[in-house]
């Protein structure tokens, strides 16, 4: 297997922020004692990452993390073995453990995937969601809008509400396996997308998402496969589009 290059930092990718990563870990409180401790500890970091909670080229300490989570360091380092071999998070030559700084290239890649894949997962949910789902979609989108319609919205919860919507949309779908790719792809992503709209608040008013997500809630109630598909995959490339416009992204 050929040796895997490390990202190059750039003079505008987003530097570690120490003091947002112990408030990140803060909120999560004591893990839950049920399962293995490692899936626990995963599932945690996991989330974090896909809601954007850690940003690209930020450190991440191992006992900072045990501590927040009052575990031992060992599952701690078993769940980050797995979120490094997901590529979700990385080991600089110093040995310390940090998310990934993304290429435009790689962003952009990412962007192109998540339209196929995500914009299938919402015309599959446009033929199979069930009532339970559509509410659940309803409520979301209701969420998101009102909250993007706030003249100083809270970043935070926007970026909360737009994950909640998104994969309620996929939960809809009834696939398990494309849920779980779907995840993967945040997985990813996500430390660059919701970085970038708590860092930019003005992004929800201008930004066509609210628009695109109220389409996909109509698409979806009446049955309407492709225009859902339509409707996500537009919302993927505007985001997508906005975020390369910036030029905050490290080369290549």
């Amino acid at each position: 297997m050929p040796p895997r290059r490390r990202p190059v930092q750039s003079p505008s990718a987003p530097v570690p922020r120490t003091a947002a990563t112990a408030s990140a870990l803060q909120d999560l409180g004591p893990i839950a004692r049920f399962g293995t401790l490692t899936e626990r500890v995963y599932s945690h970091l996991r989330e974090l990452l896909i809601a954007g909670r850690l940003a690209p080229g930020e450190r991440l300490s191992l006992r900072g993390v045990a501590k927040a989570l009052g575990v031992s360091i060992m599952p701690v380092r078993e769940a980050v073995s797995r979120l490094v071999a997901d590529r979700a998070l990385e080991v600089a030559p110093n040995r310390a453990v940090r998310v990934p700084v993304m290429s435009a290239a790689r962003f952009r890649e990412l962007a192109l995937l998540r339209a196929e894949i995500e914009g299938f997962a919402a015309e599959r949910a446009a033929t199979a969601r069930d009532g339970a789902a559509l509410r659940a979609i309803a409520a979301a989108e209701s969420a998101f809008s009102a909250e993007a319609r706030k003249s100083n919205p809270d970043a935070a919860r926007a970026v909360a509400l737009n994950r909640d919507l998104h994969f309620a949309i996929y939960a809809a779908a009834g696939m398990p396996l494309l849920e779980e790719t779907i995840a993967g792809l945040w997985l990813k992503a996500g430390p660059v997308l919701n970085l970038d709209m708590r860092a930019n608040p003005e992004r929800l008013r201008a930004s066509p998402a609210a628009r695109l997500h109220a389409a996909a809630l109509a698409a979806i109630r009446a049955g309407d496969g492709p225009a859902a598909r339509a409707a996500i995959a537009a919302d993927i490339a505007a985001a997508a589009e906005f975020i390369l416009a910036r030029g905050a992204l490290a080369p290549g």
